[in-house]
């Protein structure tokens, strides 16, 4: 077996942090295996790396090789890349194919971003990792195959698990072994040993010196956070090889090139909101929605008034409602009211018709009456309902009202139900 130091010299994997080195390892350890392995990390740490060590070190190192990013192939053309597909199977099918899973028969896959593969997709790679068994789209014949999965992905899967978007069970045959690579910015003494190693090899592709960096910018570097890991690390390397002509690169020249902390896009971009950001946007939808009732409201008091009075009268008694429904600044601009504009209101035409002038505002007491039970209330109704429905189950409860444990718990203590 080959040691760890040969294996990464033989990948051109740079550093000596203890992670790093303990990933290698694993991977040498499960590569004459033919359980699956799943590679975890942050984009542009470098997973892409393990699977190739594992391959070349197995059994199937004379057979194929095949990576395949599931976050770029489209949806609906997904099965019919991995798993093949007969003729006439679809639109624009217009022969038989083979799939990835047939035409690396015998060898090893490596399925970069499996978080993105959509859930049907993910039966399907299931039935693979049990028995070895696929079907192409549009047959009903039973294919075998003897393939390696080795699957890589910067998705928390924990979390992809709880929101239904990645099964569970397939999770657990996928990672058997997880390797889990670290980020750049956890690896700060192998950032600079991995600078040289680009800036060595930018300047023998452009035929320049290669930089040097003072002790100020080795700090910088060490001190930056690398939200892009290697990827970006490289970026930079080769920006300053091309751009500057002083290969003594200082610490100011280096910082003009880093974005900012917090405007430097990250790896791995969180879609998760918290509690206090859905309680802001629900305050913000409820006032808009109170604001939208009072105006409702006041639209209906002037058009009944309207009817009732004519529009010189309630000019004279009501012109504060005027003002607030059309915005008018001083009593001077109210020289009309545009009746003829509510009338074409679809909202008021059955208002119109059928309020008897006489009825003493009976119709608009009735919608305020009605139209007086706050949001609140009808929210803890709604909790109530669900609670009893689901015998007092609060996951199950929050799943009907599709809100999480978390926030009906805060909603069982706020309404103090």
């Amino acid at each position: 077996m080959e040691s760890v130091q040969a294996i990464k010299q033989r990948f051109e994997i740079i550093g000596n942090d203890p992670k790093l080195n303990r990933a290698v390892e694993k991977a040498i350890q499960v590569a004459p295996t033919d359980i699956s392995v799943l590679v975890v990390g942050e984009s542009g740490v470098g997973k892409e790396s393990i699977p190739k060590i594992i391959h070349s070190l197995s059994h199937r190192k004379h057979g194929k090789y095949i990576a395949v990013n599931c976050g770029a192939i489209p949806e609906g053309t997904i099965d019919s890349e991995l798993f093949g597909h007969e003729k006439g199977a679809f639109t624009g099918a217009t022969g038989t194919r083979e799939g990835y899973f047939e035409v690396a028969n015998g060898g090893t896959i490596f399925l970069d971003e499996v978080g993105e593969l959509p859930l049907t997709t993910q039966v399907r790679l299931l039935r693979v990792l049990e028995n070895g068994e696929f079907i192409k789209v549009g047959s009903s014949q039973v294919q075998k195959t003897n393939v390696r999965i080795v699957a890589a992905t910067n998705v928390n899967m924990f979390d992809a698990i709880q929101k239904g978007k990645f099964r569970e069970d397939l999770y657990y045959r996928l990672s058997t072994v997880e390797i889990h690579l670290p980020p750049l910015r956890e690896r700060k003494d192998d950032i600079h040993l991995l600078f040289r190693k680009f800036s060595s090899d930018f300047a023998h592709k452009y035929k320049m010196p290669p930089l040097k960096l003072d002790d100020a910018a080795v700090n910088l570097l060490q001190k930056f956070r690398w939200g892009g890991n290697i990827r970006q690390l490289r970026n930079v390397a080769e920006q300053l090889s091309v751009l500057e002509t002083n290969r003594d690169i200082s610490g100011a020249t280096l910082q003009s090139y880093l974005p900012e902390e917090g405007s430097n896009l990250p790896s791995v971009i969180s879609d998760k909101k918290s509690e206090s950001d859905f309680a802001t946007e629900r305050d913000i939808l409820y006032r808009v929605l109170f604001d939208m009732k009072s105006d409702l409201n006041d639209l209906k008091k002037l058009t009944l008034e309207l009817m009732k009075n004519g529009a010189s009268k309630v000019q004279e008694t009501n012109p504060h409602l005027i003002q607030k429904i059309y915005g008018a600044h001083d009593d001077s601009e109210i020289d009309y009211v545009p009746t003829r504009e509510l009338s074409v209101i679809p909202s008021q035409k059955p208002v119109i018709e059928t309020v008897d002038p006489d009825d003493n505002y009976s119709f608009a007491e009735t919608i305020e009456e009605e139209e007086t039970l706050r949001l609140e209330q009808k929210e803890i109704e709604m909790i109530k309902k669900s609670l009893e429905k689901n015998k007092g189950k609060r996951k199950a409860a929050a799943d009907e009202l599709g809100i999480s444990e978390r926030t009906l718990y805060r909603k069982i203590k706020q309404f103090d139900l």
